[in-house]
């Protein structure tokens, strides 16, 4: 038994315990997406990295449909499903002509033929438009900081890539 005025050991987790936050994410959010059609959050989660950020603004996923309604596993032979998009009055339009590159970027993140056209629905988006975040202007004194520590590299596009992280870190 342990001497109770001893100092308790702190407590550590062990690997097996601890799960990205994406998995439990997941897991909680999955029965919700699966009601419209969804069998994984990617799609949700992901869409301002599947679609761009400009995209991502002004429209949203909604469900998938699957012919006949059935909704089947990723690895059966399937007809691919209809995306409904939901989309914001002023940018449907353009979103139309846009839809066969939608449609390559979802297939392209998912790695196979899944959506095979976008359906339309105009409206309010559910959720809060993202937001880019704004970039501030760093100091003076630390990018000539930068630019001294990198007048040495030979190689001019290295020499700048590395003065644009430089900045980019200074102003983040």
């Amino acid at each position: 038994m342990a001497d109770p005025n001893s100092p308790a050991r702190p407590f550590r987790p062990s690997r097996q315990m601890v799960k990205p936050l994406a998995e439990l994410i997941d897991a909680c959010i999955a029965p919700v997406l699966a009601k419209q059609g969804f069998a994984a959050s990617d799609v949700v989660l992901a869409w301002p990295e599947i679609v761009g950020e400009r995209l991502a603004r002004h429209c949203e996923p909604v469900r998938l449909d699957w012919p006949g309604g059935s909704r089947r596993r990723y690895d059966e032979e399937v007809e691919p499903a209809t995306l409904v998009v939901r989309v914001t009055g002023a940018f449907a339009l353009e979103l139309q002509h846009m839809a066969p590159v939608v449609v390559e970027r979802v297939n392209s993140h998912f790695g196979w033929r899944c959506i095979g056209r976008l359906a339309l629905r105009q409206g309010p988006l559910q959720r809060r438009p993202v937001t880019v975040p704004t970039i501030r202007t760093p100091d003076p004194a630390a990018v000539r900081m930068v630019d001294e520590r990198v007048a040495d590299i030979t190689d001019e596009g290295l020499q700048e890539a590395l003065r644009r992280l430089g900045r980019a870190v200074l102003s983040g």
